[in-house]
């Protein structure tokens, strides 16, 4: 809990700082605040329900996602081309999914422990997270669509799935790379081009090359909070979303973003002992699944400030502007804390 406050914290003090001189900007730190207030509550009475409860309804969540991704598909609202909202931008049914892919995968691979490194097991896993995954890639959304897979990939992986099985899945997706190149959008594969030659199209570079020269200005120390120069005088758009890291890297400088990575590891940490000390396969996969969300999409949004992935609008966790995001990963850590809360209860139904 200690940890994700102290990032919580951190993403509402830069949030304020790279908004504070853009006047329909200003109060965003105020919305992230409450939205942390009400994803904590959600966390504790998560945490306060036995997780094993979960292993009972699970499809009951997975149709319900399911739905919810079908309905932002026919009537979700319409930002920047692409349909991912509900409800006038509260509610993003991608987010949601990525928790209730963890619970449905946790419980398939509990259910079959032992014995991944059957093929049918892995192929059933697979499709079961194929169907969210080609949902959200429609709306489009790329960015999401892949770290789903990747949460399969990382909780199957732990599970037993065999080498050899990882090698085939990588020589299949080489295979499908051209069909998936031609059924991505054009501003998808505008952003992987842009990635392979920056010098290509300057203009569409500008939001990278920007969050460099803010990182690389900062220095050891940074130029000091709210004193950045690149966030403050809007150079770096986005700045309390997407390249929110890039503000630190001005502002805090070196050891503030050091500092911050410092706090990721320790909550991996934690989340990976939980896994350690879980009373059953559906716990530690549940923790396996949570960590894995949180890494790669800490990795993917650190990245593309870095300039070494492609563009993706994927924020930074607990840190972003965004309350689909930060709640989602508030009921995850729910999830974990449940696991580790109530491991040494008696289960008689297992």
């Amino acid at each position: 809990m200690l940890v994700v406050l102290l990032l919580i914290t951190f993403g509402v003090a830069m949030i304020f700082s790279a908004t504070q001189n853009t006047q329909d900007l200003q109060l965003l730190w105020r919305t992230q605040l409450i939205r942390a207030g009400i994803g904590i509550v959600a966390m504790l009475i998560l945490a306060s329900i036995d997780y094993r409860y979960y292993r009972e309804i699970w499809h009951l969540f997975y149709f319900f996602a399911i739905g919810l991704l079908v309905l932002v598909l026919a009537v979700g609202e319409l930002t920047g081309g692409t349909q991912r909202w509900l409800a006038g931008g509260a509610i993003q049914p991608g987010e949601i999914t990525k928790v209730v892919i963890i619970i449905v995968l946790a419980r398939y691979f509990a259910r079959h422990d032992g014995e991944m490194d059957r093929v049918t097991h892995l192929l059933f896993s697979m499709v079961m997270v194929i169907l969210p995954m080609a949902l959200i890639f429609l709306e489009p959304d790329m960015g999401t669509s892949l770290i789903i897979g990747f949460i399969w990939l990382a909780m199957a992986t732990i599970a037993g799935m065999r080498l050899l099985h990882i090698v085939f899945l990588g020589g299949a997706a080489v295979l499908a790379s051209p069909v998936i190149w031609l059924g991505m959008k054009d501003y998808m594969r505008q952003r992987v081009i842009l990635f392979l030659d920056p010098a290509g199209n300057p203009d569409d570079y500008y939001n990278v090359q920007q969050a460099l020269i803010s990182i690389g200005s900062g220095g050891w120390l940074g130029k000091g909070f709210g004193n950045g120069t690149q966030s403050q005088l809007r150079f770096l758009r986005v700045r309390h979303t997407d390249f929110i890291f890039s503000v630190i890297g001005e502002e805090l400088g070196m050891l503030g973003a050091i500092l911050l990575l410092l706090l990721f590891l320790l909550l991996l940490w934690r989340i990976l002992h939980a896994a350690n000390i879980a009373g059953d396969a559906f716990g530690r996969n549940i923790c396996v699944g949570v960590a894995a969300v949180i890494f790669i999409q800490a990795a993917i949004n650190i990245g593309v400030n870095l300039g070494i992935m492609p563009v993706t609008g994927t924020p930074l966790p607990f840190v972003s502007y965004g309350g689909s995001s930060l709640i989602t990963f508030l009921l995850a850590l729910g999830l974990v804390e449940s696991v580790a809360m109530h491991r040494k209860r008696l289960d008689f139904d297992a």
